[in-house]
């Protein structure tokens, strides 16, 4: 059995190298000269910064993609040291901004913000919830229902801006607690050694002693089908035949990709579903500084910045990722959609929320990335990813346009895989 992938990103790397330890032959076709997407690493005058994804797993490693990782037999050490998760708050009760200094409280100390009776209604809806999940609505819609205080806007909208790059009112309240139980079931962020080129580069080396083959600046530029049945695809205008083939680039990309007049109405339908799908943007900061910024290895959530909603010092668990007596700070800000004609504002706003948060540090402004459209942060919004399947038999989507449930960024793309992975090989 022959299965090609189309793209190097994570998705397609954790499928073919899940493949190829199942017996089948692997070939992923990758438009760009490098592997991995925007899950990689870019050599900067010592520094190890990212395409896209922050230095950063989710869930350490205890999460889906670590398992992922063990289970294909991928060599990653991802290390998680204590406090995974702090939020910095300011100094005086009452203050909405960073000006007049900070305190900082650990994540799971998030709760002392509340009134007294928030606090109650707190303890009640954490027991009931994870019982009985609510459904309809956004997250924020559930908070303005249940516990309207200005601090439970603050923190979703900066927990699920780091952890999805959407507000609250953008998640839907279903994914937002399911999101919330993986953090009991799973626990908290860690590194990966090396960074996420160590991750891609481990996976790589499972696909290649499997003897598949990885091809750099190959386009796909169709995919090929004979009465709902996929045979192949299209490189160059070369046909490449295959029984599987699984897409790592989204599903709007992928629907642009077939045509088969045996089901058309099928694929119609499925290219209408795909293109309402709204990409969501991000804006990232990486930052350097001879003294740490932050001190520890975890995420600093910032619920009172005007854009910047959490940034993590990865050089506190891993040193390699930055020269020799240098640290890598990386912050990171949603943006909303209506915003994203205005991405050189938003940048200024990150920028000034920087000054504040480190006010009085010394550090300098190493890049500035932001992310949208076809080089998105999610290519679909979590909570309205389409399922792996398309109406072609045996073609699949995969990666961040296709995520499990409440899984966080890269959680979700394991989570995707996963799932992909049970239909394909029932395992």
């Amino acid at each position: 059995m022959k299965a090609i992938i189309i793209g190097s990103g994570l998705g397609g790397l954790l499928s073919a190298a899940k493949l190829s330890r199942s017996g089948y032959e692997i070939e992923i076709f990758e438009r760009l000269p490098i592997i991995g997407g925007r899950f990689t690493n870019i050599p900067y005058h010592g520094f190890q910064l990212t395409t896209g994804a922050l230095h950063m797993i989710p869930h350490g490693p205890s999460g889906p993609l670590a398992k992922l990782l063990e289970e294909v037999n991928a060599e990653v050490e991802i290390v998680r040291k204590k406090p995974v998760a702090v939020i910095r708050i300011p100094r005086k009760r009452g203050d909405t901004d960073y000006s007049f200094g900070h305190k900082d409280i650990l994540f799971d100390d998030f709760k002392i913000p509340f009134t007294l009776i928030n606090r109650l209604k707190l303890i009640f809806y954490i027991i009931a919830t994870r019982k009985n999940p609510p459904k309809g609505g956004s997250f924020a819609d559930w908070c303005t229902k249940h516990i309207d205080q200005d601090w439970t806007h603050r923190i979703s909208d900066a927990f699920f801006g780091w952890a999805l790059s959407l507000r609250a009112a953008d998640v839907p309240v279903e994914e937002g607690f399911e999101i919330i139980e993986n953090l009991y079931r799973y626990g908290g962020s860690g590194v990966p050694i090396g960074g996420c080129k160590g991750i891609t580069d481990a996976l790589v080396d499972v696909i290649t002693k499997n003897e598949g083959n990885i091809h750099a600046s190959s386009e796909v530029t169709g995919i090929l089908s004979e009465n709902g049945k996929v045979t192949g695809v299209v490189v160059d205008g070369v046909e490449h035949k295959a029984d599987l083939v699984i897409s790592d680039i989204g599903h709007p990309f992928t629907a642009m990709m077939i045509n088969d007049d045996a089901i058309k109405s099928e694929i119609d339908k499925y290219s209408n579903d795909s293109s309402k799908l709204k990409p969501s943007a991000g804006i990232k900061i990486c930052l350097t500084s001879d003294k740490p910024l932050i001190g520890h290895g975890g995420v600093l959530l910032t619920p009172y910045a005007r854009r910047v909603n959490g940034i993590n010092e990865v050089t506190n668990i891993d040193p390699n990722l930055a020269p020799a007596g240098k640290h890598l700070t990386m912050a990171h800000q949603c943006v909303q959609w209506k915003d994203i004609d205005r991405l050189e504002e938003e940048i200024d706003l990150g920028l000034k929320d920087l000054e504040e948060i480190f006010a009085g540090k010394d550090y300098e402004v190493l890049l500035v990335q932001s992310y949208s459209d076809g080089w998105p942060v999610n290519r679909s919004p979590s909570g309205a990813d389409l399922k792996n399947n398309t109406p072609i038999k045996n073609l699949y989507v995969v990666g961040d346009g296709a995520k499990g449930k409440g899984g966080i960024e890269v959680e979700g793309v394991a989570l995707g895989v996963k799932n992909a992975m049970q239909e394909i090989l029932g395992q």
